[in-house]
């Protein structure tokens, strides 16, 4: 079984990190979101919120699990049975910074692949700090957000 990690801080989940989503549940038997987090550091959400409005982001879709993990990705992946981490690329400035972690995983676990996928071009200047941005200054997420984030965000 080929069971692939999507690690992030999904802080929030865009559209960028739902397409890769959906594009890598139709390649792998199994994806897991893998919400990281540091209890030394404040999110914009809460991670128990961040995993509850990804689950909601994702129904319909029967072969992806949420959760939480603290300390390296390449721990988390072995603990879950993961072989693959899975990456999604905006730009060339995104695979020079994901090949980077790409090399240093395979440093720490040979075994452990990246498999990066490249979201469409409409979704390619959205991020998560993009989206806070613009939600700061009571400005419209909601092209940038799954429906489930863009509902959450504007009763806050």
């Amino acid at each position: 079984m080929n069971i692939a990690i999507y690690p992030g801080s999904f802080d929030p989940i865009t559209n960028g990190h739902l397409d890769i989503l959906k594009n890598g549940a139709e390649i792998f038997d199994k994806v897991i979101v893998a919400v990281s987090y540091n209890v030394n550091k404040q999110g914009f959400l809460p991670v128990e919120t961040r995993i509850d409005l990804i689950k909601k982001s994702v129904e319909g879709l029967k072969n992806i699990e949420v959760t939480s993990y603290e300390g390296l990705t390449v721990d988390y992946a072995r603990h879950a049975g993961a072989n693959v981490i899975l990456r999604g690329l905006r730009n060339q400035n995104d695979f020079e910074y994901e090949l980077q972690i790409s090399q240093t995983n395979n440093a720490l676990w040979g075994d452990l692949k990246t498999v990066f996928l490249i979201t469409k071009p409409e979704y390619g200047y959205i991020s998560s700090s993009m989206v806070r941005e613009i939600y700061l200054h009571k400005g419209d997420i909601s092209k940038f957000v799954p429906e489930a984030v863009n509902n959450y965000l504007k009763v806050q």
